[in-house]
């Protein structure tokens, strides 16, 4: 597994107004092109990706590439 660096500024992914300890994801940045992910509610899980893998997934997400994974959350 990957030395995850100390120092990561971690973004929580929510609405601003949203309270409560989650679970949320949070992503991070780090040097050499690294995107760090994780769930709020398990912190040391941590998923490595690089920066052109995570720009691709979030267009895809954003062009609705994964609506067929949700469909029925999306139908209730």
């Amino acid at each position: 597994m990957a030395e995850i660096p100390p120092n990561l500024e971690w973004v929580r992914a929510a609405p601003e107004d949203a309270v409560g300890p989650g679970p949320w994801i949070e992503i991070a940045f780090g040097e050499d092109d690294a995107v760090y992910i994780r769930e709020t509610s398990d912190p040391d899980n941590v998923v490595t990706t690089t920066q052109k893998k995570w720009d691709a997934f979030v267009l895809g997400v954003q062009a609705g590439e994964f609506d067929h994974f949700v469909e029925d959350a999306l139908n209730d």
